[in-house]
């Protein structure tokens, strides 16, 4: 094995006071020996090889081929690389590159960690030029987080969120999305079970269901989707992750398994609205005649049969900003605006432990192994909020 550190290039850096010309940016630092095996250490170099040259060379402006400064370069590479080390660490394994999920969870513990705001700023700066090129190179969706760190020192704020009234339009925007299948578009084997839905979506016997009725029911695929994130505040992730088996509709909630924990045990059990309950029911029954969904439990998919994502998700609720007549210029408007106004207002409509109940939050600072907060409670409290 190569003696460590690696490096790639060199940049002037001040150390003390002094200009250090001689500084070079890690590939592999020091803090790493050890850690990893001949094979995952071939590895990890030749993947940080291929994303900090794609940084000094073209990261800060793709599309110009320009790259970041060296210095910019070698701070990147220190802050990403005490990242890795981290998650494997938590993990307990080598992983190259890290996911959404992975990041997420490093900036919830940054958030409650005694760095300072600027450490946390930096930390942050350094994913999100790892995120950039994991977009670039990979087609990765760029990473999103709930807290944006101030750099220069000032303290972690939520993203933007949505007012009451946004969201009450945006619930509105997607009860007008959806369409099931044109009569035309499907073979006769298809239309007989849409025929028995439509049926059962009309009140109307099998039989007496006409080609015009196809016309008289939309679809709940996106509905479902929107109405469910204003209740529970989904993350991107949780978007993606949700299975059929999380909707208890008969109780008007969702049963997440809690994955972080180490034994697996137990759900966060997250009210719904009425609404949301209704449209999650019609949605499972729609759900059965699509043939995208025939060998899956994932809960929702794009068109095209993927799971959805941080960039299909934005696309969705910019779409959705649209036709509400919501202006997002100037506002960073992102799948976590909705989380964002799910705990705003569901702290002052109930309390913070309501809140955190509410978005599954994992504070390391306090532990709440039950939720004192009434299902019912909650689910009153998201009625009021719209």
């Amino acid at each position: 094995m190569e003696d460590l550190p690696i490096t790639l290039s060199r940049c002037n850096v001040f150390t003390n006071g002094e200009l250090d010309t001689e500084r070079p940016i890690p590939v592999v630092p020091k803090s790493h020996d050890g850690v990893l095996n001949e094979k995952q250490f071939v590895d990890y170099k030749d993947r940080r090889v291929r994303f900090l040259s794609w940084l000094l060379k073209v990261g800060k402006y793709p599309d110009k081929a320009e790259g970041y400064s060296p210095y910019t370069v070698y701070s990147t590479a220190y802050r990403t690389a005490r990242f890795d080390l981290w998650l494997w660490e938590q993990k307990n394994e080598y992983t190259y590159p890290p996911q959404s999920d992975d990041a997420a969870a490093y900036m919830d513990w940054l958030a409650f960690s005694d760095q300072s705001q600027v450490m946390k700023g930096k930390a942050q700066e350094g994913l999100q030029h790892l995120s950039k090129w994991l977009h670039h190179e990979y087609g990765y969706d760029e990473w999103e987080f709930e807290y944006t760190f101030d750099g220069s020192g000032g303290n972690h704020q939520p993203q933007d969120f949505l007012t009451r009234e946004e969201r009450r339009a945006i619930r509105q925007a997607a009860l007008n999305e959806g369409n099931i299948p044109a009569y035309d578009s499907l073979t006769a084997e298809e239309r007989n079970g849409w025929k028995l839905y439509i049926s059962n979506a009309l009140g109307k016997a099998y039989d007496e269901v006409t080609r015009e009725d196809w016309d008289e029911v939309n679809g709940w695929e996106i509905t479902s989707l929107v109405w469910t994130s204003l209740d529970a505040g989904l993350r991107p992730n949780e978007v993606r992750n949700a299975r059929t088996e999380w909707v208890d509709t008969r109780n008007g909630v969702l049963r997440i398994p809690k994955d972080e924990s180490s034994k697996n045990e137990g759900n966060w059990t997250v009210s719904l609205t009425e609404r949301t309950a209704t449209a999650l029911s019609r949605w499972l029954e729609e759900r059965e005649q699509y043939e995208r969904y025939e060998d899956t439990d994932t809960l929702w998919l794009t068109s095209h049969g993927n799971p959805h994502g941080s960039s299909s998700l934005r696309r969705l609720l910019h779409r959705l900003c649209d036709q509400a007549g919501i202006e997002t210029a100037n506002r960073k408007m992102s799948w976590y605006t909705i989380r964002h106004s799910v705990g705003t207002y569901m702290t002052k409509e109930r309390d913070l432990a309501a809140a955190k109940a509410q978005l599954r939050h994992k504070n390391p600072m306090t532990t709440m192994k039950y939720d004192q907060v009434p299902v019912e409670d909650r689910r009153s409290a998201l009625d009021r909020m719209g």
